[in-house]
């Protein structure tokens, strides 16, 4: 008699989602240690007449008697972090399972309790490791988004309240590519940008945002005789439409909208279904001139061009960029 081989397969799946619920767990109860070390030591700091001055000898007392025992993971900057972390997360039943101590560690990194707030959304939502939330803080992604739309609604769609209603709710301007390993200064064509984004296109689909699937590359469109190949082409869940990448590697042009434009109109008239809403049109383009892309464009267009830069922004940039934004909309 044979014996099924899928049995191992099975035990195999078994054996590593049971690690797996350890480590988790393991972890969880780390985090939860974390926190109770933390509100021990702020509770006794409440306790001494010059606070500042006692919790700062009693951090380093504390490091100089548990180091010894319990290793490094209990040094000095350690426990001031694990008092920091009870003080932004006060309440240990509101700690969520998901989240290990280096997602907890990124947090605390963030001063403001929105965009602390946005940033734990959008990890458990969208299940981001340690390293994707890193890198999402880094690149400034709250800041990018109120640049497109306001806080409130920023928050909304990261409380899963609601779900964007428009495009420019979820399109970034800029969009940052750093991880694509191109040199700003030096010469590539559009082809280069385009491999790098498909070698790299888990990466370019985090950046893009909530919702996306990857659809085509160099999609081929037949019109009476001649051919046109749209360089990327996604689906968007929460818009429920097409969402077509143009890639320009120069500043914008008219041409280069109208060529777009006639993208998105082809799917919206020959690919789109009954119960879809309109195709969306992404320019990403390495410059652009505002007053040409408003002008090329009907109001109310879907078609957006965003610029996209192959280094990670300043705090100071994006809120120099905000500023001026705001200033276009008096």
């Amino acid at each position: 008699m044979e014996i099924n081989t899928n049995i191992i397969a099975d035990i195999q799946s078994i054996i590593q989602n049971a690690r797996n619920t350890a480590i988790r767990a393991v972890d969880h109860e780390r985090v939860v240690m974390y926190w109770h070390i933390g509100r021990r030591i702020f509770e006794e700091e409440q306790g001494g007449q010059d606070r500042a001055a006692y919790g700062d000898k009693l951090i380093k007392y504390l490091s100089e008697k548990l180091q010894p025992q319990f290793g490094g993971g209990f040094s000095s900057r350690n426990l001031s972090l694990f008092r920091q972390f009870y003080r932004s997360f006060p309440i240990v039943h509101a700690l969520r399972a998901q989240l290990s101590w280096s997602h907890y560690r990124s947090l605390l990194t963030v001063g403001h309790e929105d965009q602390r707030e946005f940033y734990l959304h959008e990890t458990i939502k969208n299940n981001w490791t340690s390293r994707q939330l890193e890198r999402q803080l880094s690149s400034h992604l709250y800041e990018r988004l109120l640049l497109s739309t306001d806080k409130e609604t920023v928050l909304a769609m990261a409380r899963n309240e609601q779900q964007p209603k428009e495009a420019k709710e979820i399109i970034k301007d800029p969009m940052v590519l750093e991880f694509l390993g191109l040199k700003q200064e030096s010469a590539y064509f559009e082809k280069d940008l385009e491999s790098a984004l498909i070698t790299h296109i888990q990466e370019f689909m985090l950046e893009l945002g909530n919702g996306f699937s990857f659809v085509a590359r160099q999609k081929r469109i037949h019109l009476d005789g001649d051919d046109f190949f749209v360089d990327l082409v996604f689906y968007n869940r929460l818009l429920q439409c097409f969402v077509i990448v143009e890639l320009k590697t120069h500043k914008v042009t008219h041409q280069d909208i109208g060529q777009l434009q006639m993208y998105v109109n082809y799917h919206d008239r020959v690919e789109r279904l009954a119960h879809e809403n309109p195709t969306v049109g992404i320019l990403l383009c390495l410059e652009k001139n505002d007053t040409v892309v408003k002008f090329s464009l009907p109001e109310n267009s879907n078609v957006f061009a965003s610029k996209y830069q192959l280094y990670l922004p300043t705090a100071e940039q994006l809120t120099s960029e905000i500023n001026d934004v705001k200033k276009h909309l008096k």
